[in-house]
């Protein structure tokens, strides 16, 4: 498994990242997005018309890619680091896919091209109180889903 159980129970209870991609000239190119977490550990990106966007065309060209998800912690003294911010960075290899079932299911605004995930790095912070100051590892493509 790619995510700890707190880095999955946090990134199912988020709804808008940001993904960054390297266009032409190699000028860098972030944009939010709605994700999903799949399963395997691997993101998918959609939305309406997702084919026609830079983001995708910049996959197909320079396929390596970061996503952020963050927010701020909340103000509460039991959380971890009150008012700071919170979150996980995932960088990895992207592809471009059509799938049946896209992220955000029959919303109107669902198209069936996505861009797909396979984080090759994680990044987190303020997430989990046994490691308050977050954690950074590679993942092995090899044993990764």
């Amino acid at each position: 498994m790619v995510f700890t159980r707190v880095e999955r129970d946090y990134l199912h209870s988020q709804f808008l990242g940001r993904l960054a991609t390297v266009g032409p000239h190699e000028t860098p190119q972030v944009r939010p997005l709605g994700f999903r977490l799949n399963a395997d550990d691997t993101i998918d990106l959609g939305g309406p018309n997702v084919a026609a966007t830079q983001r995708y065309r910049n996959v197909r060209t320079y396929p390596r890619v970061a996503f952020v998800v963050d927010d701020m912690t909340p103000e509460d003294p039991g959380e971890i680091r009150p008012g700071w911010g919170r979150g996980i960075e995932i960088r990895g290899h992207a592809e471009t896919l059509t799938v049946d079932d896209p992220p955000g299911g029959n919303s109107p605004m669902a198209g069936r091209d996505i861009i797909r995930i396979h984080p090759r790095r994680v990044l987190s912070w303020h997430l989990d109180p046994d490691n308050p100051d977050g954690a950074t590892r590679d993942v092995d493509p090899g044993t990764a889903p």
